[in-house]
C-alpha cells in the first residue's frame, strides 16, 4: 500500500468511504425519531449505509479513472487511495451491490419501490455531471453539488418516510425538516468544493466570492432553523432544528477558519460538523 501506512488514523474513514454512510445513518435516526416512527428495523439502516457507500466508492473510482494517467499525481488523497486500491474496492462493490439488492427486495417495505425512480434519476444526474465536470477540475460545479445534496437528503429521509404509511411523498418533500436537511447537505458538499477552489486561487476576489456563496445561505438556513424551533409550540421538532442550527454554526466556523487547516483535515471536520449535531439532537430530546 503506497504511502497508506503514513496516513493519520483519523483520515481512514474518509479514505475508505465510511464517512458518508455514517452521516446518512446518523441523520436517518434523527428523522426516525422526529417523525415518531413506531417501527424502524435495522435493515433500513444497513441498506442505506451500503447504498451510500457503493455510490461514493463508484464516484471516486469514476473520478480517478476519468482524470487519466497523466493527472494521477494531482489527484486528491481520497481519489488516489481508491485508485491505488481499486482492485479491492471493485471486489467490495461486487459483494456489496448484490447484497444490498437482496436486502432491499426481501426486507424493505413495498412502499420504497415506487420512490426508487426519483432517487435513481438524482443519482444518474449526479454521475452524469461528474463525468462532465471531470474535464474541468479547476471549476466548482455548483449544479453537481446541488444534485448531490438533494440525492443524499432524499435517500436518507425516504428510508424513514416509507415507514410513515399514512403519508405521501409530497408530505416528505414539502416538509420543513426535509427542506432544511436538503439545504444543509447542499451547503456541506458545496463548502468542501469552494474551500478547495479558494485554496487553488490566491485571488482575493475569488476568495470573497466563495466566502459569500457559503456565508449567505448558511445565515439564512440558521435563521430558518431558529424560527422553526421557536414556532414549534408542541416541542416535537425542536431538537431537529437545534441539530440543523448546530450544523450550520459549525460549518460557518469552519468556513471562517479554513485557512488554518489542510484540505484533508477540512473534509474530516466537515463530516464532524454533520455528526456533532446528532449528539445535540439526542441530548435535546432528553
Amino acid at each position: 500500500m503506497p504511502d497508506s501506512s503514513r496516513k493519520p488514523w483519523w483520515l481512514y474513514p474518509n479514505l475508505l468511504g465510511l464517512d458518508a454512510p455514517l452521516v446518512a445513518v446518523a441523520w436517518l435516526h434523527v428523522f426516525a425519531k422526529t417523525w415518531r416512527l413506531g417501527y424502524h428495523p435495522w435493515e433500513a439502516y444497513a441498506s442505506l449505509a451500503l447504498v451510500v457507500w457503493a455510490i461514493y466508492a463508484c464516484d471516486r473510482l469514476l473520478d480517478a479513472s476519468l482524470m487519466g494517467e497523466g493527472k494521477k499525481p494531482a489527484m486528491e488523497t481520497r481519489h488516489r487511495f481508491h485508485w491505488q486500491h481499486r482492485k479491492w474496492f471493485r471486489i467490495a462493490l461486487i459483494v456489496v451491490v448484490p447484497l444490498t439488492l437482496v436486502m432491499v427486495v426481501t426486507r424493505m417495505p413495498m412502499a420504497l419501490y415506487k420512490h426508487l425512480i426519483p432517487g435513481g434519476v438524482l443519482v444518474a444526474g449526479f454521475f452524469g455531471l461528474a463525468m462532465i465536470t471531470s474535464q474541468e477540475p479547476e471549476r466548482v460545479s455548483l449544479t453537481k453539488n446541488l444534485i448531490g445534496g438533494i440525492a443524499f437528503a432524499f435517500g436518507t429521509a425516504i428510508v424513514a418516510h416509507v415507514y410513515r404509511y399514512e403519508f405521501g411523498l409530497n408530505d416528505m418533500i414539502f416538509s420543513r425538516e426535509f427542506v432544511c436537511f436538503t439545504v444543509l447537505c447542499i451547503m456541506n458538499i458545496s463548502a468542501i468544493g469552494l474551500w478547495e477552489h479558494a485554496a487553488r486561487w490566491p485571488d482575493r476576489e475569488v476568495a470573497a466570492s466563495d466566502e459569500l456563496t457559503l456565508t449567505l445561505p448558511l445565515i439564512l438556513l440558521g435563521a430558518a432553523a431558529l424560527a422553526y424551533a421557536v414556532m414549534d409550540s408542541e416541542l416535537s421538532t425542536r431538537p431537529f432544528y437545534y441539530a440543523i442550527l448546530t450544523a450550520t454554526g459549525l460549518l460557518y466556523v469552519l468556513n471562517r477558519c479554513r485557512s488554518y487547516c489542510a484540505p484533508d483535515t477540512l473534509r474530516v471536520l466537515a463530516d464532524v460538523a454533520m455528526l456533532v449535531p446528532v449528539l445535540v439532537f439526542i441530548a435535546a430530546r432528553r
